[in-house]
């Protein structure tokens, strides 16, 4: 959430975002309610105020001056009901076109309508070229008894599976791999809850844009497609001394997501599923931008450098105004190269976030001063499971339908090649 008086002074920079974002809010529209917001609450305050002078008065006054003045304060109580609730109209309406404000872009965000105008700004790798035509990891899995979509569909519906076998096994081994690999990076490990009430989905800037893509439960919970969402509520409400920062966290949960509009979207195998996991890295930092953009960067070096530890090919973009979330001031997509598809395929995004999200979760520090500042929040994922599979079987394969096991995770799996 952008801060009132911002908005206010920077009405054309924060228009000139919203259209960057090819996000629809009226800016107008906000600052006039904001006038009648704060009209109402001046002419309440005087009212309160004459409230406790003729409360006062009434004490000391007799008789035929003291009933004058008991009418006189029945007229001003009446008032004051109808300005409150006049107020409380106002506030819905404002806190409604408050949450739809997007924050600003940083200059360095290419313009564009989707992630179909993000800009290359890394390629890492050599693209493997085989000797035979390539599987897609549907076959390889399903030869190898890795994984199973037919039970997997019959058991949870419309994008279920199950991970058999080997499987599992590398599942679990790029878990063990990942935990050893970002915590030598000093982060604290964190086992987050995915069923999350709503306020930090608010504080994250996934409500209400996004609900369409949460599941939801009947104590209006919600399941989170992300740890970012648990992991930022963990100082919902706190403040922080400046010696804490930057706080660093390796957050792991499961994640649920509805994929609400993407029903024709890669239907088979493991790239859109309803349930997955994933490790998440999340910063609080100071209240500057250079911290913002330094940890930034360093987030999403880590998962490249992750990346490039198995030997994937892979492509970092910058995410353009139009495939900016609410939130985001900034985003890399990092993409694994998938052989059965001849293209890119996300697998992390890093992003920031200035104070947008610790305004909402009111999550402050005390600077050298004393004085009281929001944090600055940024996220990026790790690594997510089982879509980094796809890229590991896809570019390991071997012509007889095995598949080579990446160097890093031999230790983790116990052998170096999976065959039936």
């Amino acid at each position: 959430m952008l801060d009132i008086h911002f908005i206010r002074e920077n009405a054309d920079l924060v228009k000139e975002g919203a259209r960057k974002k090819k996000i629809e809010v009226d800016i107008d529209r906000l600052l006039a309610v904001d006038d009648d917001r704060k009209r109402l609450r001046g002419e309440l305050d005087e009212k309160r105020a004459e409230q406790n002078r003729a409360s006062k008065l009434i004490v000391l006054a007799k008789d035929e001056e003291k009933q004058k003045l008991l009418e006189a304060m029945r007229h001003l109580k009446a008032g004051m009901g109808e300005t409150e609730e006049q107020l409380t109209k106002v506030m819905e309406e404002w806190q409604k076109l408050m949450l739809s404000v997007p924050n600003i872009p940083d200059m360095s965000v290419p313009e564009g309508e989707s992630d179909a105008d993000n800009q290359e700004v890394k390629k890492w790798g050599v693209i493997p070229e085989f000797s035979f035509t390539p599987k897609n990891h549907v076959d390889l899995m399903v030869n190898l008894k890795m994984a199973d979509f037919e039970r997997g569909t019959k058991v949870a519906g419309f994008r279920g599976y199950y991970l058999t076998g080997d499987g599992a096994s590398l599942a679990f081994a790029i878990w063990r791999y990942a935990q050893d690999f970002f915590l030598k990076k000093e982060f604290v490990p964190i086992i987050v809850p995915s069923l999350v009430r709503r306020e930090a989905f608010m504080g994250t800037g996934y409500l209400p844009q996004s609900e369409e893509d949460l599941y939801k439960t009947q104590d209006a919970e919600y399941l989170a497609g992300t740890a970012e969402v648990a992991t930022m509520g963990f100082h919902m409400d706190e403040t922080l001394s400046k010696e804490e920062l930057p706080k660093k966290f390796l957050a792991f949960s499961p994640c649920f997501r509805r994929e609400a509009g993407a029903h024709g979207k890669d239907v088979r195998g493991l790239i859109r599923v309803h349930e997955f996991y994933k490790w998440e890295q999340v910063i609080l930092c100071e209240a500057s931008h250079e911290e913002s953009v330094k940890w930034h960067d360093w987030l999403n070096r880590n998962t490249e450098e992750f990346i490039e530890s198995l030997n994937i090919p892979y492509h970092t973009v910058v995410n353009c105004g139009g495939d900016l979330g609410l939130g985001q001031v900034k985003k890399y997509d990092i993409e694994l190269w998938v052989p059965g598809e001849n293209t890119y395929r996300e697998i992390s995004s890093a992003s920031y976030f200035h104070d947008f999200q610790t305004r909402r979760l009111n999550t402050r520090y005390k600077d050298e001063n004393g004085d009281m500042r929001f944090a600055h929040s940024l996220n990026s994922t790790a690594i997510p499971t089982p879509r980094i599979l796809v890229s590991i079987v896809e570019n390991y394969q071997q012509e007889d339908g095995s598949i080579k096991i990446p160097d890093v995770l031999v230790p983790y799996m116990g052998k170096s090649v999976i065959t039936k």
